[in-house]
């Protein structure tokens, strides 16, 4: 009987400290899921995931709906209300490069990576609460125009541009071919009026071609057709002899990450980095060129400048970073982060900023740019008379 009874007592202390066990780990798992922490093989760390706290009140987001919908004079549109909705809510992360696009900007920005749509040839980017143009597409009217990269757009058609989405802005200046758009641009202060006839942008976003004895190698934007067209372009200079090759990033606005991976590949031998990307200052992924080096050894000089962003700034900091080039012109926008384009339901949207990117050299450049190793700058004489001295530096290096 005694026997019985201590067997009893044992079974509930055992039960007893099992049940703190499970209450230890299950307010343990509480607040490190509240809290947002992550566990990993090399530790602890707290993770970006929002607690509860910060859901979004949505009873609030009605009653401002109920209200305006009561009290408003005039007609509502419900499809703009829920644009604007969920255009306010991506704007209050108060990153410029991350967007809510609707359809028709959805649309744009397919047709932008594609390399055709009518409009005056301009990669736009958010400033603070300005609009200002990355790069103008070389050859195409707004370069035609004068417009520059770091030009502020302050008027479209005579109306204020100050504090409106970039896809706002695309969606003004934008336009059917042989129709006009006006712009006000601020340049060091000053205003300039431009009056700009829309064309067709239909362009490869590769050229290439042979300048007493130097390939060079234009690359106006990374798009889907850029891998292609640059290893066919590398291929048939190598065939032809080129002494060194001249890689122009000028105005280049960037695109996709994958384009300049494989880019930069041309050089670099497989595995080499050519970028790590980070979160919350912990690295999350580091990719490495493929192997294609085609033009491997060739002496090789990498034009930049204002309006060379992202994609082109990875490059070239991959090349420089790995001694297999020399950076020449000015120095480049500055375009440190990385976007993701998730798709949403009808056709919809969002570009976010996942991430921010480093050089093979562990620097970020975001609001810094690239110094060039020459800097040769282009003066407004050279860009009214056509002339290049950057490239003619280069291709004076490599002859």
């Amino acid at each position: 009987m005694e026997e019985s009874k201590n067997s009893k007592k044992k079974n509930w202390l055992i039960f007893g400290r099992n049940l703190v066990l499970l209450s230890a780990i299950f307010l343990i798992g509480a607040y490190f899921g509240k809290y947002g922490y992550k566990f990993t093989p090399d530790g602890i760390y707290q993770t970006s995931v929002q607690n509860n706290e910060t859901k979004l009140n949505y009873g609030e987001v009605d009653q401002v709906y109920e209200q305006l919908k009561n009290n408003f004079d005039g007609q509502l549109d419900q499809q703009k209300l829920n644009d604007g909705l969920k255009e306010g809510l991506v704007r209050s992360a108060g990153d410029p490069y991350t967007e809510y696009l609707n359809v028709e900007s959805s649309k744009e920005f397919s047709e932008d990576l594609s390399g055709s749509f009518e409009g005056i040839g301009a990669e736009l980017s958010k400033k603070e609460k300005y609009v200002e143009v990355v790069s103008p597409i070389t050859g195409y009217p707004a370069e035609k125009a004068g417009i520059r990269s770091k030009d502020v757009i302050a008027e479209i058609d005579g109306q204020s541009a100050y504090d409106i989405s970039v896809s706002e802005a695309v969606k003004k200046i934008r336009g059917p071919k042989g129709t006009k758009v006006k712009l006000k641009v601020v340049r060091d202060g000053k205003p300039i009026d431009f009056e700009i006839t829309r064309e067709t942008i239909s362009l490869p976003s590769v050229t290439s071609e042979m300048v007493e004895g130097v390939g060079v190698i234009k690359v106006s934007r990374f798009g889907s057709d850029t891998s292609s067209l640059a290893r066919s372009a590398a291929v048939d200079l190598k065939a032809k002899g080129a002494k060194g090759i001249v890689l122009d990033l000028r105005n280049d606005p960037g695109g996709l990450l994958d384009s300049a991976v494989d880019l930069s590949s041309l050089w670099l031998d497989e595995n080499q980095l050519v970028v790590e990307e980070k979160r919350g200052g912990k690295s999350i992924k580091k990719i490495n060129a493929t192997g294609d080096n085609i033009l491997k050894g060739i002496p090789t000089i990498v034009l930049i400048n204002s309006g060379s962003a992202s994609a082109s700034e990875i490059t070239a900091g991959a090349l420089r970073d790995h001694g297999v080039a020399t950076l020449i012109g000015e120095k480049s926008y500055g375009k440190g982060s990385v976007q993701q384009v998730i798709e949403l339901t009808n056709g919809a949207s969002l570009k976010v900023t996942i991430a921010r990117w480093f050089t093979p050299g562990g620097k970020n450049i975001d609001k810094e740019g690239i110094k060039p190793d020459v800097e040769v700058k282009m003066t407004d004489d050279d860009y009214t008379n056509k002339k290049d001295p950057q490239k003619d530096t280069a291709i004076s290096k490599l002859k």
